[in-house]
């Protein structure tokens, strides 16, 4: 499109924020002059897709002088960033060598693409890397992701499904929403979560923020805040579900026709009927009634206010109860999720409108466009945190760790392709203990990165090639959930310097190892972007032709009817049983309580003292939890280079003004943070939107290491564990203690 001899290209945001903004390039004399994005006025009567802070500046990130320009390779030790230009041809040699190489030295499960969301896209870098290593013998594959692996399984561990979640304007139908550790106002999360939360607002639906921070959301709701511990969700939860069966306000007559294990009358046969959610919230099995006296011990929530919120959420027909992915990234973090389950069936919330059956909350409507899915020829997995541990140890994983299609692993990871992503260093735990083992080059041999910039997981890489950015090229995207539409990314300005996408020379690599017919089938990456529309359309067949698809930018489906989750299942669980073995909601797993664990899981949800928690002895060393969440200012680790984005919220940790005190902080003020794993200098805030005892760093900032070894960069991940959770082998990036001084107090290296 034309305007004022500017050309206006028609794109969308395809980075892992879940938003998928409508993008207006516009372009004049192959540069983008400005961007702008969805109206109301446009949008008529659907969601605006409108673009936040961080979409408006897409172009002022991706094209900043600190673009990778040309493909490299690495010329000093790991991690060092010392790189030499090299041609395209040398590259793709190389590529090839150690593709063969290790292939043939180690097996075909020593090879590895580790996880990146860098393009959330059909055309990424991780799909495209997939489909060759299929094609050449297969790989060691990964399950679960880092965002929500603890909440996916507890969910699929009871409902049989993941796709839990009711379709959002439903929202408008709820006599109470309390969102527990969900904050979209920062993360955006779908188009239409906080449109329809403002509605819900508007229309006078008291909402509740479950959160250790007095987050963006709540502010922007005029919510009212409950703050509570870190890793202490479970306990909450388990206080909130003895009060109402205290107060017999649970709907009986859902938990005995679709549940099993909520009391000793509906457990599985052959086991003791006092291992059911009942007897553990009463104390009969361990003595220890689970009162909101008991939780408030351990939460740090007034005992009445455990009760008030009990009661509401039980009396308010109906109520949803909307879990975020925060929570569950704790060291038990499949206990909280489990938790917010067991409360939407006593309740009676779940396959009802206007409630929320808890749990992941997917509500996909309409499928998605994907390249052809091949089977791997190596059929062994691992879940997705493990991968450092695969590195160091891989012949010694088994089951117990996770490991899915095989006893135990028959090789380590030598070779890492990371394409796109930023979990390689800075968004993977303990970075100094995964520098420590990426440098160590007997280990894992060769890492390839691609990227627009010279990361921290860049600096690693023994050949970095240099992508590009969603205004240089065609793509297709969906939304994560809610949203019902399907997004066309338009190539807008050719691609900087010798920037190429990863089709273009993974194809050369192809050629290079005898693939390349079998991997392109005669294809450019434009002419698999219109198979992989028309194979949808067979499934989805409203759907326009193409080209009318590409020139809109977008198609949004036109759906008639809200879904509600398991409605059917409530209404007739005999006729339409629920996708579990039992054909019941499973609040007691028989399939966990016969299997061995490294760690206790327990049956039922149940809440389980965490390490690094509240009530952890280290915390005599260690005395402040640290958590992290999602800024406004970044995708992950996307934005952070750049510094218009940085002005609007500076990186720094919040602390309560008691804690500041006590440690002689003022705002502003440097400090250094620390534990066993690493130290972090970083300015203070001082705010009371934080829990006491409580510090926050908004995840996602670079590391930045000094010569000593203290990141300057805000990154928390300094800081984090690696020790994986229990149930899903998941994330556990929240569970830390650590101690803030002022700068030029804390310990000396």
């Amino acid at each position: 499109m034309e305007e004022n001899n500017c050309r206006v290209v028609h794109t969308m945001g395809l980075n892992n924020c879940g938003g998928r903004c409508i993008i207006h390039a516009h372009v004049r004399d192959g540069k983008i002059e400005k961007l702008t994005t969805d109206t109301p006025a446009a949008a008529g009567d659907r969601v605006p897709l409108c673009a936040c802070a961080r979409g408006l500046n897409y172009d002022k990130t991706f094209f900043g002088p600190d673009r990778l320009l040309y493909p490299m390779k690495r010329v000093g030790q790991r991690g060092e960033g010392r790189f030499q230009r090299i041609s395209w041809e040398e590259a793709t040699d190389t590529i090839a060598r150690e593709w063969v190489r290790i292939r043939d030295t180690y097996g075909p499960g020593s090879r590895y693409i580790n996880y990146a969301t860098g393009i959330s896209a059909v055309a990424s870098g991780h799909s495209l890397a997939d489909r060759l290593l299929k094609l050449d013998g297969g790989y060691l594959g990964y399950y679960n992701s880092y965002s929500t692996a603890c909440i996916t399984a507890a969910t699929r561990q009871m409902y049989g499904t993941s796709a839990t979640g009711s379709s959002p304007e439903d929202w408008l139908n709820s006599s109470l929403i309390i969102l527990w550790g969900h904050n979209p106002a920062e993360t955006k999360f779908d188009s239409d979560t906080m449109y329809y939360l403002r509605k819900a607002r508007k229309k006078g639906i008291p909402i509740i923020v479950v959160d250790p921070r007095r987050n963006d959301t709540a502010v922007a709701l005029d919510a009212e805040w409950i703050p509570l511990r870190p890793a202490t969700d479970g306990a909450l939860l388990d206080a909130m579900a003895y009060v109402i069966a205290e107060e017999g306000l649970q709907d009986q007559d859902f938990l005995d026709r679709c549940c099993i294990g909520f009391d000793k009358a509906h457990m599985p046969a052959g086991v003791d009927p006092t291992e059911c959610c009942l007897s553990y919230l009463t104390g009969e099995r361990d003595g220890v009634a689970k009162t909101p006296e008991w939780a408030s011990a351990i939460t740090g929530v007034d005992p009445d206010t455990i009760r008030s919120l009990a009661v509401r959420y039980a009396v308010s027909k109906p109520a949803a109860l909307i879990q975020g992915y925060g929570p569950q990234r704790h060291a038990y973090g499949e206990q909280s999720a489990r938790g917010g389950i067991l409360l939407s069936c006593m309740t009676g919330n779940v396959g009802v409108s206007g409630g929320w059956a808890c749990g992941n909350g997917s509500c996909i409507r309409h499928s998605y466009p994907s390249l052809p899915l091949l089977t791997n020829p190596y059929p062994m997995e691992i879940p997705t945190f493990l991968w450092t541990e695969a590195v160091v140890r891989g012949r010694e994983l088994t089951a117990l760790d996770g490991v899915t299609g095989g006893e135990r692993l028959d090789s380590d990871i030598k070779m890492i392709v990371n394409l796109g992503g930023n979990c390689l260093i800075n968004q993977h735990s303990d970075i100094n203990r995964t520098a420590e083992i990426l440098r160590d080059t007997s280990k894992c041999e060769f890492i390839l990165c691609s990227d627009l910039f010279m990361t921290a997981s860049a600096r690693f890489a023994d050949i970095l090639l240099p992508g590009v950015s969603m205004f240089e090229q065609d793509n297709i995207t969906s939304p994560w959930s809610h949203s019902d539409f399907v997004g066309c990314v338009s190539k807008a300005v050719e691609p900087l310097g010798e920037c190429r996408f990863e089709y273009d020379w993974l194809s050369e690599v192809a050629e290079k190892i005898g693939l390349g017919q079998a991997y392109t089938q005669g294809r450019t990456m434009g002419q698999w972007l219109e198979w992989c529309y028309n194979d949808l359309r067979k499934r989805e067949p409203e759907l326009p032709d193409y080209q009318t698809f590409r020139e809109a930018g977008i198609y949004r489906y036109r759906n008639e009817e809200p879904v509600i989750a398991f409605a059917r299942q409530r209404q007739d669980p005999e006729r339409f049983p629920f996708p579990t073995k039992s054909g019941k909601v499973e609040l007691f797993s028989e399939d966990i309580y016969r299997a061995a664990y490294r760690d206790f899981v327990p049956a039922i949800p149940r809440y389980v003292e965490p390490p690094e928690g509240p009530n952890d002895p280290l915390r005599e060393k260690y005395p402040l939890q640290l958590i992290g969440w999602h800024t406004k200012r970044r995708c992950h680790s996307i934005h952070d280079n750049n510094p218009d984005l940085r002005k609007r919220e500076p990186q720094c940790l919040w602390l309560h003004p008691d804690d500041a005190a006590e440690r002689g902080l003022a705002d502003g003020q440097e400090a250094l943070v620390w534990n066993d794993r690493g130290r972090v200098r970083i300015p203070v805030k001082v705010t009371d939107r934080i829990m006491p005892g409580v510090a926050a760093m908004a995840q996602g900032a670079w590391y930045a290491p000094d010569a000593d070894g203290t990141d300057r960069g805000g990154c928390i991940n300094v800081l984090t564990s690696l020790r994986p959770t229990p149930y899903a082998h998941g994330n556990p990036q929240h569970t830390n203690l650590v101690e803030v001084a002022p700068a030029e107090e804390g310990p000396v290296l």
